[in-house]
């Protein structure tokens, strides 16, 4: 199949999938409406992000990938992975492992839809011109006034309008928190449009986006002749910046030999291009945003301790979906209504049983789930009315609140006085030595429980999260925050 490019108009569209008739099927049939890219394994897709400008419209993700093909692990992580570097690129899901809970999952995670195998290169290309007609309108958030972009009447989004309406005027930086999907470059353009400086320049920067080489070129600019292919000078983003607001996102991603360099910037407002001694002086105001624990970093190494003080002046912290009560039936009328415009059709409604359990159900995907869920429900059932069991396909059978109610829980053995008994032999013995981790003993049980119940869940990440009495989420990220303490 030719491999000829696309005009550079094309948007670039990602398929990372191991069958290469597959792929080839798919490059003829969306090649005329995409620039299409391909790659086999998670670990090649996230070295062609690196290199791709402009990045992915969209992307089409097999879960099954090498080296585990029988299993949905590979392409889980390659969904975080890639909305953590491009947030607005719009997954689909294209994959033969088509069971109901592997769809869910993958939509929590933040797919924004799900295909099973064969598919309909028809179907798809209505679907992904459906879903990019979607990004590409202005965000219904970002088109109205910036107070009214965080909507709801809940204690924590009172608290956090307030907080904005505080910080918004200072100079000094704000750190925003909160969890994956839960709308914190939303918070950070809110600050910046509730500021004087709103009709000052706004750039964001993703610092998990981009190669780490390249990161600190991409801050404060580079000399003609600085690196390898740096044919002329350039200008960085707080150069571009100037005196307006310069957002950066996944800080906790920011390489560590670069942070002192921004630590200077924050501290004296000097930075100096790559390839240049001479000094430049910034006036930009510094929004970071994490969902990462960052005094954890801190006390681990991975963060210096100085620049997390200077960044957390003020610090945000944006509530999950799951704290904001009624605000939820607000969230879904906005995007319904939103959407439904878009689409020129009218709004669906939920049955009162349907809306009941939309208020049940925990969102651990967030707004970014919230809202794609919408959109399918637009899309599926156009000015219906929808009971609980069409609402049900589409929310995570691995919830917790569904969880609780209906799986057993592991429990450590034998009674609390044995294990006092254990615990307080095993200090004696080793604890007294010097040689004794906290810390590392609780990652080890829970490392050995977690393998465990994936054994006897004989690989299924559903049924292991019912095991161990969580969130098929939540036991998805630990089991990534044990690999990434082992590595």
């Amino acid at each position: 199949m030719s491999d000829r490019p696309a005009p550079a108009s094309l948007p670039t569209l990602l398929i990372v999938d191991d069958d290469p008739l597959i792929v080839d099927s798919l490059r003829y049939f969306l090649g005329k409406e995409f620039t299409v890219v391909s790659a086999v394994t998670r670990g090649a897709a996230l070295q062609q992000l690196e290199q791709l400008e402009p990045k992915p419209v969209a992307a089409l993700v097999d879960l099954g990938l090498p080296p585990l093909p029988h299993r949905p692990d590979e392409g889980f992580a390659l969904i975080s992975e890639l909305l953590a570097r491009v947030p607005d690129i719009r997954i689909v899901v294209l994959s033969g492992q088509n069971d109901a809970a592997n769809a869910r999952h993958a939509r929590v995670l933040g797919a924004a839809d799900f295909v099973a195998k064969p598919a309909d290169p028809k179907h798809l290309l209505h679907l992904l011109k459906q879903l990019l007609a979607v990004s590409h309108e202005a965000a219904p958030e970002v088109s109205v006034a910036a107070d009214a972009l965080l909507i709801g009447h809940s204690a924590p989004m009172q608290k956090l309008r307030l907080q904005l309406r505080q910080y918004a005027n200072a100079p000094f930086p704000v750190l925003i928190e909160g969890e994956s999907g839960s709308g914190k470059e939303l918070v950070a353009n809110a600050l910046h449009r509730l500021s004087e400086r709103l009709h000052r320049p706004y750039f964001a920067l993703n610092c998990a986006a981009i190669a780490p080489s390249l990161v600190e070129p991409t801050l404060f600019g580079h000399a003609k002749g600085a690196f390898t292919g740096a044919a002329g000078a350039r200008s960085g983003y707080f150069e571009d910046a100037a005196d307006g607001t310069l957002f950066l996102d996944e800080i906790g991603e920011l390489p560590l030999d670069l942070q002192p360099k921004l630590l200077r910037v924050l501290e004296n407002g000097e930075y100096q291009r790559v390839g240049e001694t001479q000094s430049r002086t910034s006036r930009t105001r510094v929004i970071a945003a994490t969902n990462r624990d960052l005094k954890k970093e801190v006390r681990e190494g991975r963060f210096r301790a100085d620049l997390y003080h200077r960044l957390s002046v003020f610090t945000v912290n944006v509530p999950p979906v799951r704290e904001l009560g009624d605000d939820r039936l607000l969230l879904l009328d906005h995007f319904s209504t939103e959407f439904a415009r878009l689409f020129a059709t009218q709004p669906f409604t939920l049955t009162d049983e349907a809306r009941q359990r939309w208020l049940d159900y925990s969102f651990p995907g967030n707004v970014r789930e919230l809202r794609n869920i919408v959109i399918r429900l637009t899309t599926k059932h156009p000015a219906a009315a929808i009971g609980r069991a069409e609402l049900e396909d589409e929310l995570d059978a691995g919830d917790e609140g569904a969880v609780q109610a209906t799986a057993p829980r592991l429990e450590l053995p034998g009674e609390p006085a044995a294990l006092d008994a254990l615990a307080l032999e095993h200090l004696r013995t080793i604890g007294l030595q010097g040689d004794f981790s906290l810390d590392r003993l609780l990652r080890q049980w829970e490392r050995a429980y977690i393998n465990a119940a994936q054994q006897l869940a004989q690989g299924n990440l559903s049924q292991a999260a019912k095991l161990l009495g969580v969130n098929r989420t939540t036991l998805y990220n630990r089991i990534e925050t044990l690999a990434r303490t082992d590595s």
